[in-house]
């Protein structure tokens, strides 16, 4: 990959992992469409994977006081399931269906009755949450906005927030990269150089949101982290329901059905 190409995906990384170290959120959502329009699937995934250990780790560290160890064993357990079955299935659906359930999973999450709410201390809602957090991880790179509604239920504030869902998602990423590094038939290789720029920079990103992160109220921080839940929940929904409908809807067009 040329200097300048590198030189502009450490830029986009620090942004990104800036994002995701303000909200816990969002950051590696925005990384992994570019990664996946530059270069193969694989090695986006490979990429992708390495910068947010890195990013997610390095936010870990930073909040290591805060992390909530009982969650993210419940979650652990949740993704040593579903890379067993995804590894002997490796089913990957197609990319509308993908965003469609990327987009529907925190409104579902939202509609459960009051005695089964999101509740990352419980065993069975944190195994499950990460079964099938996990599964959307191997199929689509990222976790979605339903691991971000999952962790915003609960008595944590949002220091605790962020920092186990960093642990949480460090677990995600580096399952993501044993399957897309070497379980997967073409598994993928990837350049060091660029893979050292992709640590620096995600760790950079989420020093630089320290600051903020501390200035901000735990009202703000649930406020802003609903809004980007739903907002990016419902482009998943549009973008994927437009690649479903946008075969048939130009081959209509094609035949002069639509004028």
């Amino acid at each position: 990959m040329a200097p300048i190409m590198i030189a502009a995906l450490g830029l986009l990384m620090v942004a990104t992992a800036f994002l995701s170290g303000l909200f816990g959120m969002a950051g590696g959502l925005i990384l992994i469409g570019v990664l996946l329009a530059l270069m193969p699937l694989p090695t986006a995934m490979v990429l992708h994977a390495i910068t947010q250990m890195a990013s997610n780790g390095w936010r870990a560290f930073l909040w290591r006081a805060h992390i909530r160890w009982r969650p993210v064993a419940n979650y652990m357990v949740g993704a040593a399931v579903a890379l067993t079955a995804w590894s002997l299935t490796r089913y990957v659906p197609d990319k509308p269906t993908a965003l469609l359930m990327l987009g529907a999973t925190p409104f579902m999450a939202r509609l459960l009755p009051a005695n089964i709410k999101p509740d990352p201390d419980r065993l069975w809602q944190g195994t499950v949450y990460g079964t099938i957090c996990m599964g959307l991880m191997l199929m689509t790179g990222v976790s979605g906005p339903l691991l971000d509604t999952f962790f915003l239920g609960g008595d944590f504030g949002r220091r605790e927030k962020v920092a186990t869902k960093a642990m949480c998602q460090l677990v995600s990423h580096f399952t993501k990269l044993v399957y897309f590094g070497g379980i997967i038939d073409q598994a993928a290789s990837l350049d060091p150089v660029l893979a050292g720029v992709a640590i620096l920079a995600s760790m950079l990103g989420t020093t630089l949101a320290r600051r903020i992160l501390e200035a901000m109220t735990d009202q703000q921080f649930i406020a802003w982290s609903n809004k980007l839940i739903t907002t990016i929940a419902c482009y998943y929904i549009a973008h994927g329901g437009w690649l479903l409908l946008r075969a048939p809807v130009l081959a209509a067009f094609d035949r002069g059905g639509l004028q």
